[in-house]
C-alpha cells in the first residue's frame, strides 16, 4: 500500500457483474475530482486469443486444464510488478485486450488482440484496477497487499454462470456449448485463485437473484437487478462504516449480521456510492496529507 499514490482495485471473475461497481466508482471520481490511472485485468493475459486456443488445445491432450483465472494464462508478477512501481512513484505501463470487433477496429486490429503497452497518464491521484486478480496471492507474488481498498464483485456462482453464457454468446460470439465448456474448464482455477480474493477483501458485493436458477445452462435471460438482494459483506477491523446512516438513506436495506448489511437490487448503485465514496475520501485524504508532509520536509 502507498500512502502517497494509492490503488483502488475491483476483482470478480468474468461475467460477475464488475461493470456495474466500475461504472460507480467511475461516477465517484468525477464528483470528487479525482484524475485516476485505469487499468484492466485483461491486460495481463499472457497470449492472444488464438494463442491461448492454442494452449488449451495442448493441455487438453496432456489430460489438463487451463483457464484465464489462472497463472499459466496470466501474468500475476508483471500484475504486481505494476501496483509496486505505482506504489512508489505513481508510473508504470498498460495496455488493452480488445475482445470484440467493435473494440478492435480504432486499432485495425483483430478481436483477441493486445494494443502496445503505453506509459500511464502522469500525476494521477490514484491507480484503479478492474478484473479478475485485484486480491491475488500466491506462493510467489502477493497482489492484494499493494492494494488500499480492494473491492469483490461476487454473485452467487449460478448467477455468474448466468451472466457468463449469455454475455459470451451475446456479445462475443461464442457458442453455448464453447462456454460451458470454458466454465467446466475453468473450475479448478476459480477455486484456487479467484474464490480466496474474496477473504480479501476490504469490501464485498454478493448480488443473490430472488428467481429460480436452479440451472443455469438452460437459462436465456439475466435476472433483474430488481429481481435480487445484494449482500454487501465488510471486513470486520473496518470500524469507519455509519451502518445507521446507510440504513437511513438505502430503503429497504436491514442487516444479517454486524458486519453484512442488505440492499434491495435495484439499490445497488446507490448502496455503492454510499459506501465507497468516504472510504475512497479517506484514501485521498491520506495521499494529500503525506505529499504535504514530504513537500514540508523538502522544503518546498
Amino acid at each position: 500500500m502507498s500512502a502517497k499514490h494509492p490503488i483502488i482495485a475491483i476483482t470478480g471473475s468474468s461475467g460477475a457483474g464488475t461493470t456495474t461497481t466500475t461504472n460507480a466508482i467511475r461516477h465517484i471520481f468525477r464528483t470528487l475530482d479525482v484524475n485516476a490511472a485505469v487499468v484492466s485485468g485483461d491486460s495481463f493475459h499472457r497470449f492472444t486469443r488464438p494463442e491461448m486456443e492454442i494452449e488449451i488445445r495442448k493441455a487438453q491432450e496432456q489430460g489438463r486444464h487451463i483457464s484465464y483465472f489462472g497463472p499459466v494464462a496470466n501474468d500475476f508478477a508483471l500484475l504486481e510488478n505494476l501496483f509496486t512501481q505505482y506504489g512508489d512513484n505513481g508510473t508504470g505501463q498498460t495496455r488493452e485486450y480488445l475482445h470484440t470487433f467493435d473494440e478492435a477496429v480504432p486499432y485495425n486490429q483483430m478481436p483477441g488482440t493486445f494494443t502496445p503497452w503505453e506509459d500511464l497518464p502522469s500525476d494521477t491521484d490514484v491507480l484503479f484496477y478492474e478484473g479478475l486478480h485485484g486480491g491475488v496471492k500466491t506462493d510467489d507474488i502477493d497482489v492484494a497487499k499493494h492494494v488500499d481498498l480492494l473491492v469483490g464483485m461476487v454473485p452467487i456462482v449460478n448467477l455468474e454462470w448466468i451472466q457468463k453464457i449469455v454475455r459470451d454468446t451475446t456479445d462475443r460470439g461464442h457458442s453455448r456449448e464453447a462456454v460451458m465448456s470454458s466454465i467446466v474448464r475453468s473450475l479448478d482455477d476459480y477455486f484456487q485463485y479467484i474464490t480466496p480474493q474474496f477473504s480479501r477483501t476490504h469490501v464485498n458485493f454478493q448480488r443473490v437473484p430472488t428467481v429460480d436458477t436452479s440451472n443455469p445452462f438452460s437459462a436465456r435471460e439475466i435476472p433483474t437487478q430488481d429481481e435480487s438482494f445484494v449482500v454487501v459483506r465488510f471486513r470486520r477491523e473496518m470500524k469507519n462504516i455509519n451502518f445507521p446512516y446507510l440504513l437511513q438513506m438505502i430503503d429497504g436495506a436491514f442487516m444479517s449480521r454486524v458486519n453484512t448489511l442488505v440492499v434491495p437490487g435495484g439499490k445497488m448503485g446507490l448502496a455503492m456510492e454510499l459506501i465507497l465514496t468516504p472510504l475512497i475520501e479517506e484514501i485521498l485524504h491520506r495521499g494529500q496529507n503525506h505529499k504535504t508532509q514530504l513537500d514540508w520536509l523538502q522544503g518546498k
